[in-house]
């Protein structure tokens, strides 16, 4: 039932689910709340708080949220003590005076958005609210006695888990919910979005069409987001105008009544219409190979895209010069590449002194966005071997990885969002650390449809596949 309630509510999220399940699973064999509290991680629009609202649903609880974004005092969770003047028990007892049960599902949102001042700091006092071991006797400084929360489930919910104080990491259990992908978005504003927006918009009556392509275009040029919130806007947003133009087809018709037979389909180019300029576009591959050119892969908080790299060598002093808004750690990673290089030149049949008196400039496009991160390590070091010895790095092979001075290339995060950046970008090749082979299990089969995925241990590995044309006879053959 509770699996089934899950499944109605949310599309995808399959790890969380089977998560809740089993701590559902759990409660109902002891009867009583000891476990461990939830805490649902994920960026904005993925459905933490509407999990809460369903878990709440499939127990038949109430269901309670509080926000704490912005809490700063202490007695905004234990409650004032009554000799203050307008004093009030604190957001727990007051909550469950809302609830008007002792067992309620309390949603506690935004848990790393609290702060400390003068006052005190709320984390703290925190800490006795979610302790299963103390909540039997959690004490409101407005009721001044000690009040049993031992049979309240308590969920939490953050952006940021490293925003979390430690203590209250150390009291949940964290459950990343991680951004959904293309089709999983489609699936979401068929099954969900579209229907509901229909009847808020009085849409419902008449025979809507609205095809996956045009809800694709949406995803694609009017949104950036690892959620569903903004989607959910620009299909209302096209909702708003179907309703103006049925009204006015009416209208210039002379008729009076509206017909509810009525159809009306909202192709691709309708939907352009309707919303207006594309607002976002995703980078694509270069067509042909250039020198000192090459993709990585990259991993933002909205998903993955791919990452231009340019390098360039000319006369001047001998250093190394990185533009286009770069953090320290990516910083670094260019210079482990260079030191990489030069050490390895003999064997790389590179000049030895290729870096006396030439300055080596790598520049990363879109210059306004801050990139940052140790997963461009390989990429960068392809870029400047490019440059360097002059040959062309091969526009349809994408990379990521982490690379030490040794030439051996780590695990990266964001593998999934990574290989659907690629393939939506036309990439036909992927270069991925061969400590990230086990993750491919858990890449859905429609990412890695179409891409070659090979897993390299060394940079020396890499440069076979970077800067050898590719044989015919290889092209339609698939790794995974």
């Amino acid at each position: 039932n509770v699996r089934t309630i899950l499944d109605e509510d949310h599309y995808g999220l399959e790890k969380p689910k089977e998560r809740i399940v089993e701590h559902i699973a759990v409660l109902n064999l002891v009867k009583e709340m000891r476990g461990q509290i939830l805490c649902f991680v994920g960026p904005p629009g993925v459905g933490k708080t509407s999990l809460g609202k369903s878990i709440a649903r499939a127990l038949g609880r109430n269901f309670v949220r509080i926000s704490l974004g912005g809490v700063r005092d202490e007695a905004e969770i234990r409650g004032h003590r009554r000799t203050y003047i307008g004093s009030l028990p604190g957001k727990i007892i007051h909550s469950m005076k809302k609830a008007k049960t002792i067992n309620p599902v309390i949603l506690l949102d935004e848990i790393d958005k609290m702060s400390m001042d003068f006052r005190g700091d709320p984390s703290a006092a925190m800490l006795e609210v979610l302790d299963p071991e103390q909540n039997h006797t959690f004490n409101d400084h407005y009721l001044d006695i000690d009040y049993d929360l031992s049979q309240v489930m308590f969920i939490t919910t953050a952006n940021v888990k490293y925003n979390i104080p430690l203590p209250l990491q150390d009291r949940m259990e964290i459950i990343e919910l991680p951004g959904y992908l293309e089709h999983e978005k489609t699936e979401i504003a068929k099954r969900h979005i579209v229907p509901k927006q229909l009847k808020t918009h009085g849409l419902d009556k008449f025979k809507i069409d609205f095809p996956d392509t045009s809800i694709q275009k949406i995803i694609r040029d009017y949104t950036r987001e690892a959620g569903v919130r903004n989607l959910e806007r620009e299909i209302a947003t096209v909702f708003r105008k179907t309703a103006r133009d049925i009204i006015l087809h009416n209208t210039q018709n002379g008729s009076g009544k509206i017909k509810k037979n009525l159809e009306f389909k909202i192709d691709e180019t309708k939907t352009a219409e309707y919303l207006g300029v594309t607002k976002f576009r995703f980078q694509k591959a270069d067509k042909e190979s250039r020198i000192g050119s090459v993709t990585g892969l990259a991993w933002t908080s909205v998903g993955g895209d791919i990452l231009h790299v340019d390098s360039t060598v000319m006369n001047g002093s001998e250093k190394l010069s990185i533009t286009g808004q770069i953090g320290d750690v990516m910083k670094e990673s260019a210079k482990a590449a260079l030191s990489y290089l030069r050490s390895n030149a003999k064997e790389l049949k590179l000049n030895p002194n290729f870096h006396k008196g030439k300055e080596i400039h790598i520049h990363l496009p879109e210059g306004a966005i801050p990139k940052d991160g140790p997963s461009a390590g390989i990429t960068l070091t392809m870029s400047m071997y490019s440059a360097i010895s002059g040959k062309p790095a091969r526009a349809d092979v994408a990379m990521t990885g982490e690379i030490t001075l040794r030439g051996n290339v780590l695990a990266i995060g964001g593998l999934n969002e990574k290989l659907l950046a690629a393939q939506r970008s036309g990439i036909k090749t992927v270069l991925i650390p061969k400590e990230n082979e086990k993750d491919l299990a858990e890449v859905k089969e429609a990412i890695k449809k179409g891409l070659n995925i090979i897993c390299i241990e060394t940079i020396m590995d890499a440069f076979k596949y970077v800067f050898d044309e590719p044989k015919k006879s290889k092209t339609s053959r698939k790794k995974k």
